[in-house]
């Protein structure tokens, strides 16, 4: 089975990032240590373009898996979900290399900790679900295909119950299309028997007539 071209390109990016985070950190370092930080800078800004393409390369190959039908709807928000993280790391990313937002160095820090620090938030693990949380990425992808492939199998049982459904219906039609053919013979059947008793009385009658007419004479 091929790799998921999606979720390799996700690796590489979540790799990027990572990259990202330990280089700020060493930065923060440098920053400290009163050392020069720029070729450390070039370097950050080089990853974090880097890493905003990745994640524009991650948006097009998702639109194009949920709008072709590569994958289920169901695991396109899943992997919009991941993505959405994705940006969310990002963002975070750029503030702590441009020191915005509050407590800069403690975010840098959180980064490479995993929030060791007691009351600091870890933007690496931002709202990872608990079903994630401490595999790796080729675990994550593997228990995604396990998902998908339930999925599939899932689809595949609904297809099945769908269809049968549909042979019936379409055998309760033709019955139907059966019964109301017996139903159009029946009253062609009574509509002609009612003639031929309209006839056979009006012949009664006119025997009665002439026989009447005889006894007169």
């Amino acid at each position: 089975m091929a790799p998921d071209p999606w979720f390799s390109t996700y690796d590489s990016t979540c790799q990027i990032a990572q990259e990202i985070a330990e280089k700020i950190q060493q930065q923060n370092q440098y920053e400290r240590n009163g050392e020069n930080t720029i070729r450390l800078t070039v370097t950050i800004r080089t990853l974090l373009q880097n890493l905003k393409e990745k994640i524009a390369l991650l948006k097009d190959l998702l639109l194009n898996a949920v709008s072709t039908h590569q994958i289920t709807q169901l695991e396109g928000d899943r992997r919009q979900n991941l993505l959405d993280e994705l940006v969310t790391r990002e963002r975070l990313l750029v503030a702590s290399f441009k020191n915005e937002g509050a407590e800069p160095d403690l975010i840098r820090s959180s980064l490479m900790t995993g929030g060791a620090k007691r009351g600091v938030p870890n933007p690496w693990l931002f709202e990872e679900p608990e079903e994630t949380r401490g595999l790796g990425f080729d675990e994550i992808r593997q228990q995604q295909q396990k998902i998908i492939q339930e999925q599939d199998a899932g689809l595949d049982a609904l297809s099945s119950i769908i269809s049968r459904q549909k042979q019936m219906g379409k055998e309760i039609g033709n019955e139907l299309d059966e019964q109301n053919e017996i139903i159009d013979d029946l009253a062609n059947l009574v509509e002609n028997t009612d003639g031929k008793l309209r006839t056979e009385t009006r012949r009664v009658n006119m025997v009665d007539r002439k026989s009447t007419s005889c006894v007169i004479i």
